[in-house]
């Protein structure tokens, strides 16, 4: 008899928990093939514990875990250890962000067996064949192993139809953990559904820790079969809004416009992400059908308004910063609010320059925010991703950084806020400019406090906004205490860069 499959997906919040999308569409893959566990660490008080309770019976021959940077990482990395310990005949699988961008130093800890890169569609269900059968490895596309002390990357696949894929296993999730309890409240909407309804994207940002895994590829379901899904998961459990989490939603106008058609009558509003370059092309018509359809909000990378800067980032496309101001006017007129992230703290040739670069970011924010004040910004501070081959990933390493070199060390609490983009551990900014950029930070989300956060009240955001008005218009970031505390204070200020829109 073939051995059971536990997969886990680690913690990754606190609260509002989303759909286990990633769990999942890997639960799909071996469906009706291999009888599968699932323990979701984001429902679970002690996950090891629960971990343990199956594993003890002796049937379980394959741990498997998805991996994102930053939070996840403090319990995939313990509980990993603790399984080879423990049950040292068990096989421990990673996947996900996280293992494709860190194959080697995950692999070299000791205590993950295989690492799947990319989409594990084909690969996850062909490996347990593998073991199943006593089989070499090497056939199968998508993984990464280890042959002695050397490190095996096998090929690439190209990205599977996406209609070709079999159907997420709703119901075997809800035999686990109801499906209800991941329908949470936000500012769509009481019962937000979060779903994927395509993989990868054809861009190259070298920020981006999505380019090395896709390498500029994007395949999506079709706007006919997303919509079943939805109706499914609005019918059957009470989903009544979506979040779009894909790394780009927006990549096709005609399958977005076929897609809101059909949402017309459901009376359901959804967001997602886009590139502004690629929607600026977008008819007016298109866009009104969009907003027509629920679509209350976009996330946008606008990046940086400097051109320069964007060429530096391998941003591609046409997006310049004449553009993104043109375009937050236009989201206006369609009332549609778009969420325009910033990564501030580029490499530069010299601290004055860097300096000078953040201060003219801060500038051109102010001028977003004069064009459209509904503007949700949303500020990251620039963490290196491993993209090989990148005018700034080069950069980064003449400037001497490096990724720790042991898995064990990316436990430690600077480097989970380096994977949340909050703290830099880059050699080229300062405490001063870490600092400048997280006060400005602090004042801009007092002035205008983000409308996704359900918990503050009317009477809450005009208090903050009063208390913020005279350091936002005076331009005086340093030392806002009165504007933290405030923030602490109303049901911890939330903020949806770490916690999720």
């Amino acid at each position: 008899m073939s051995g059971k499959v536990l997969l886990f997906n680690p913690r990754s919040a606190n609260y509002n928990h989303r759909i286990p999308n990633a769990i999942l569409a890997i639960s799909a893959s071996i469906d009706n093939k291999y009888e599968f566990i699932i323990v979701d660490g984001n429902r679970e008080k002690d996950s090891y514990e629960k971990i343990a309770s199956y594993l003890k019976n002796g049937d379980v021959k394959y741990f498997a875990s998805t991996v994102m940077p930053g939070p996840q990482l403090k319990q995939a990395i313990p509980i990993s250890k603790k399984i080879r310990e423990q049950f040292p005949e068990v096989k421990i699988i990673w996947g996900g962000y996280f293992p494709s961008n860190h194959s080697k130093t995950v692999l070299n800890s000791g205590y993950v067996d295989i690492v799947i890169r990319g989409p594990g569609d084909k690969a996850f269900p062909a490996l347990l064949d593998a073991y199943e059968n006593n089989a070499p490895f090497d056939s199968i596309h998508n993984i990464v192993f280890k042959m002695g002390d050397q490190i095996i990357q096998t090929a690439k696949d190209e990205l599977y139809d996406q209609d070709t894929l079999p159907p997420l296993p709703y119901d075997k999730l809800h035999s686990f953990y109801p499906i209800k309890k991941y329908l949470g409240k936000t500012h769509l909407g009481g019962n937000t559904i979060a779903y994927h309804s395509s993989i990868g994207c054809p861009f190259t940002c070298s920020f981006c820790a999505v380019v090395p895994i896709f390498n500029a590829r994007w395949k999506a379901k079709s706007a006919e079969n997303v919509y079943k899904d939805i109706k499914f998961l609005k019918e059957k459990y009470g989903g009544s809004a979506i979040e779009f989490h894909d790394n780009n939603f927006f990549v096709s106008e005609k399958r977005a416009v076929e897609f809101a058609n059909l949402m017309l009558n459901e009376n359901m509003n959804w967001w997602g992400f886009g590139r502004i370059d690629t929607m600026y092309k977008f008819k007016d018509e298109s866009l009104a059908l969009l907003r027509k359809s629920g679509c209350r909000m976009i996330f946008f990378g606008a990046e940086t308004g400097s051109d320069d800067v964007l060429k530096q980032m391998d941003k591609g496309g046409t997006q310049s910063g004449t553009q993104i101001k043109q375009f937050a006017k236009r989201m206006k007129d369609f009332d549609i609010i778009p969420e325009y992230s910033f990564v501030l703290g580029v490499p530069g040739e010299t601290p004055e320059k860097v300096m000078a670069q953040i201060d003219k970011e801060i500038a051109f924010i102010y001028e977003i925010k004069e064009i459209n004040p509904a503007t949700e910004i949303i500020m990251y501070i620039y963490s290196p991703v491993p993209t090989e081959g990148s005018e700034m990933f080069n950069e980064v390493l003449k400037s001497g950084f490096r990724f720790p070199e042991k898995l064990d060390d990316w436990l430690h609490p600077e480097w989970e806020h380096f994977d949340l983009h909050k703290n830099p551990l880059t050699p080229w900014l300062t405490p001063e400019m870490v600092k400048k950029i997280r006060n400005f930070e602090t004042v801009i989300n007092g002035y205008y406090p983000t409308a996704s956060d359900v918990k503050l009240s009317a009477f809450q955001r005009k208090f903050m906004h009063t208390v913020s008005s005279w350091r936002y218009k005076n331009k005086i970031f340093q030392f806002p205490y009165e504007i933290k505390a405030l923030q602490k204070f109303w049901l911890k200020y939330r903020q949806p860069e770490i916690e999720g829109f």
